[in-house]
């Protein structure tokens, strides 16, 4: 048995109560780990996640109200996306995947992924996580995911997002931004780097997830209020091109939250029902392809 370095999710997660999810409700951002039995971590992993399977997170999913997923692979599982497309194939149309992919990928493999469900892939550039790519093969490797009409999904620090103006204004296709790029929200909302989110939200190709509240909150334990005004203005900025997601099981966190408080909170980014619809509903619908 492997020793985890990182805690469980919470388990029990309360339900919704500051509004019930629409039909077709999406968590756009969580992941699978394991079990590792069948599927073991990568062995050049930052951290150690306690199982997190497919099981595990269709009771999350029953809790909550849900029902369709955004698998995004994450690095404890590196590029084996085995254990996400377990999962995609377990939904039968209901989950969309995220895959991280290299070099070695062929067309082949792709199309496979794609055949499974899969709609993007993930590459991280936070530092404490092992740091950007190398660019001449992140290039190649946006290039071939092209012909499938993949989106990239992009995991930044707010504070780097000007050194990579230029990469961003070359993308060829849709992008999507994790966690509000991880904004420091003790500087306000008038900090350069969010205002720089913000101007790249009036580019068509950008997405971003108002996700990861109990990571950029400064406050600790909820509500997140802090985290509101944040979220508020990328939905004002381009309420069709916004995802929200738990993050479950919630790796490397200060504290574990109660996905029941994340969900509620969305309340409160997103008081118009119709616009929490879109978000829910409508918005993964055009970038996932689900069924």
């Amino acid at each position: 048995m492997l020793d985890r370095t990182i805690p469980p999710p919470h388990p029990a997660p309360h339900p919704p109560r500051a509004f019930t999810p629409p039909p077709g409700a999406c968590d756009a951002h969580c992941h699978i780990f394991g079990p590792a039995s069948r599927f073991p971590y990568s062995a050049d992993r930052a951290y150690t996640p306690p199982d997190s399977g497919i099981r595990e997170f269709e009771r999350l999913q029953f809790r909550l109200g849900l029902s369709r997923a955004v698998f995004v692979q994450a690095s404890c599982h590196g590029v084996d996306n085995t254990a996400m497309v377990d999962a995609l194939l377990r939904g039968k149309g209901r989950y969309a995947g995220v895959a991280m992919i290299d070099e070695s990928f062929s067309y082949a493999d792709i199309a496979r992924l794609h055949d499974a469900g899969v709609r993007g892939t993930r590459f991280n550039f936070v530092a404490h996580l092992g740091g950007a790519p190398e660019l001449d093969e992140f290039w190649r490797i946006v290039d071939r995911v092209q012909p499938f009409g993949w989106h990239i999904v992009l995991h930044f620090d707010a504070k780097d997002l000007p050194h990579y103006a230029e990469l961003l204004d070359r993308m060829p296709c849709p992008y999507v931004i994790d966690h509000m790029a991880r904004v420091p929200v003790t500087k306000g909302v008038e900090q350069e780097p969010f205002q720089q989110l913000l101007e790249l939200m009036r580019d068509d190709r950008c997405w971003v997830k108002i996700s990861g509240a109990e990571r950029l909150s400064a406050d600790g334990p909820p509500p997140y209020d802090d985290v509101v005004p944040f979220a508020r203005a990328l939905i004002e900025a381009a309420p069709e091109r916004v995802l929200w997601g738990t993050d479950w099981p919630h790796p490397n966190v200060r504290h574990m939250p109660d996905d029941g408080d994340l969900l509620d909170l969305l309340a409160l980014f997103a008081p118009d029902p119709s616009i929490r619809s879109r978000i829910l509903v409508d918005n993964p619908e055009t970038l996932y392809d689900f069924g």
